[in-house]
């Protein structure tokens, strides 16, 4: 009897009130400053880049030499029509750094993703399969980490040209290492547990152990590497434009207004400083959101 009437009690005020996973979830998620603050800074950025022409004051093309190096608006000699100041062909300042968000998300977002199929692919399966697998897929690990991707970056676009789609291609191809070296060690702790025993016993398919049982536990080393390769995709296109091998002029990159800037930088120190900045915030955002989310969704913290 006492079974019947457990089995059928009322729940207590507690259990009623107590708060879902996902009110937990939100609530941690919303109470982190790393991702609060990196969230704000990228939306930030993602508004500047998807608005764009309806935002910017001016066409980020447009040359005026009689305007050109005028300091921005906290200079004794700035004004509100461009708050940035001017560059060295009297393009505003403000609308460039706008544009020039469009292009670092993008060669970012792309290249993390083309790196990502990439290297997750190569990293679940040495360390699922192992073996010959693994050996294998560990010398292309190997050969990849011996090169500098910075040097084989140049080389590259220096012999087959520079463009937006070859810094994509070019990057997208280049920084896969890490997700393949962090996918095949979390693979490698996960594949022995018990419930991809049990998956195994029940007759499943490999794609179905990987997919439902091995890839949900490892996604959130996933979101820490894919965070870290998107900002580290944004310097190495700011490097690559910095020294002339990236996105061409007059396109508005940040790396090449600084390149474009620093015969300057003595006297008018802002025309470095303000893409500088942009580049630093850009990145600092992607890492701070990226370490937030892998706290917030940490096995340990989701009940």
């Amino acid at each position: 009897m006492s079974e019947v009437a457990k089995s059928t009690s009322v729940p207590t005020a507690e259990e009623i009130l107590a708060p879902s996973p996902m009110q937990l979830l939100l609530g941690r998620t919303l109470g982190h400053a790393g991702i609060t603050i990196g969230g704000a800074v990228l939306l930030i950025m993602l508004f500047m880049a998807l608005f764009a022409p309806w935002i910017a004051p001016f066409d980020p093309y447009d040359q005026e030499l009689s305007r050109r190096l005028i300091p921005p608006v906290w200079h004794e000699k700035g004004n509100w029509t461009h708050v940035f100041g001017t560059d060295g062909f009297g393009r505003d300042y403000l609308t460039r750094i706008i544009y020039g968000s469009q292009i670092s998300l993008m060669i970012g977002f792309l290249a993390m993703l083309i790196s990502g199929i990439i290297g997750t692919t190569m990293g679940v399966a040495a360390g699922y399969f192992g073996g010959r697998v693994d050996m294998v897929i560990m010398f292309f690990i190997t050969t990849r980490l011996a090169m500098p991707v910075i040097l084989v970056a140049l080389a590259i676009v220096a012999l087959i040209g520079s463009s937006l789609e070859i810094v994509i291609l070019v990057l997208g191809f280049l920084i896969w290492d890490r997700f393949a070296v962090v996918m095949r060690s979390a693979t490698q702790q996960v594949r022995s547990m018990d419930y991809v025993t049990a998956a195994r016993a029940l007759g499943c398919s490999t794609l179905r152990i990987i997919l439902g049982e091995i890839m949900p536990n490892i996604v959130n080393a996933l979101i820490v590497v894919a965070t870290l390769e998107v900002a580290h995709a944004v310097l190495l296109e700011a490097a690559l434009s910095f020294l002339g091998l990236g996105v061409q002029p007059p396109q508005p990159s940040w790396g090449l207004m600084i390149s474009e800037g620093k015969g300057y930088m003595l006297f008018k120190p802002w025309v470095i400083g303000i893409p500088g900045t942009a580049i630093f915030l850009l990145v600092l955002a992607i890492n701070l959101l990226g370490d937030g989310i892998r706290d917030v969704t940490a096995p340990e913290n989701r009940n």
